[in-house]
């Protein structure tokens, strides 16, 4: 009996002491503790995170990114990342979290613990305005005939690759870039996110032709390190609030259903 005692105190212990060692662990704790939260993003992709012309940064992530440090009564601070360096800033430690229109795929989860989805969008085609009618869903950009552009590194580049591999594909490393060859005749189509796609063909009419249904389902979502339960739990209260009591529907609105803040977009 003694033994099982001293058994069962011993594990008690080493349970107690993973717990604690847990609960240090979390995000949160270290958020609380600096007073501010790091937000990690890539600026230029519309309209979800943006530089401004005022030198700071605006769109769709930043106002829940502020919203959600206001909830927590700590200071938002922007953390504006390359794209293809945005995970490991967060598994370095140099992030709290990356809040910047990610997509949530497998291989992203093996890597980062997400979230909730808090939107959920697609790739659209924007193409050259002469192949209008011509060229009426992706299925018919697959050929060693045309040309396709999209960003590297993204789910744009890996539908290309995965639906439309007959086609010459061309990587930019940023969505500005891309979409210049399709303007430009270099490139037969632009593929990449329905949102920016949208906003684009809608600055440039004449320009591009975009078939604006999506060929994709894709949830985006916020990425933190993994082993994080505490702030995933958080993350997800925090949206379910939100959604709730209309704070999401109303910054939804201001980004997605108007252009009025395009004219502070640097």
């Amino acid at each position: 009996m003694k033994k099982f005692l001293k058994t069962a105190v011993a594990a008690a212990a080493l349970l107690t002491s993973t717990v604690s060692f847990s609960a240090d662990k979390s995000t949160l704790d270290s958020i609380l503790d600096a007073g501010e939260m790091k937000v990690c993003f890539d600026a230029g992709y519309m309209p979800f995170e943006m530089k401004a012309k005022n030198g700071g940064f605006i769109g769709f992530d930043i106002d829940l990114g502020k919203q959600m440090s206001k909830a927590m009564g700590v200071k938002f601070t922007p953390v504006n990342t390359a794209w293809d360096g945005i995970i490991p800033t967060l598994l370095t430690g140099k992030c709290d979290i990356i809040m910047g229109g990610m997509t949530i795929t497998a291989q992203r989860n093996l890597k980062v613990a997400f979230a909730d989805p808090y939107v959920v969008i697609g790739q659209t085609i924007l193409l050259r305005p002469e192949l209008e009618g011509k060229i009426k869903s992706y299925r018919d950009l697959n050929s060693g005939d045309y040309t396709v552009a999209t960003k590297l590194g993204t789910t744009g580049e890996a539908a290309v690759k995965r639906m439309i591999g007959k086609a010459n594909l061309s990587l930019f490393e940023t969505q500005a870039e891309g979409v210049l060859e399709v303007s430009n005749d270099k490139a037969d189509a632009f593929i990449y996110d329905l949102p920016f796609n949208a906003l684009y063909a809608s600055q440039n009419p004449g320009q591009v032709a975009h078939l604006d249904q999506p060929f994709t389902f894709e949830p985006l979502g916020w990425a933190v390190r993994r082993g994080d339960p505490d702030f995933l739990n958080f993350l997800n209260n925090f949206l379910r609030q939100i959604k709730g009591d209309g704070t999401y529907d109303r910054i939804y609105a201001k980004w997605f259903k108007s252009d009025k803040w395009l004219s502070k977009v640097q």
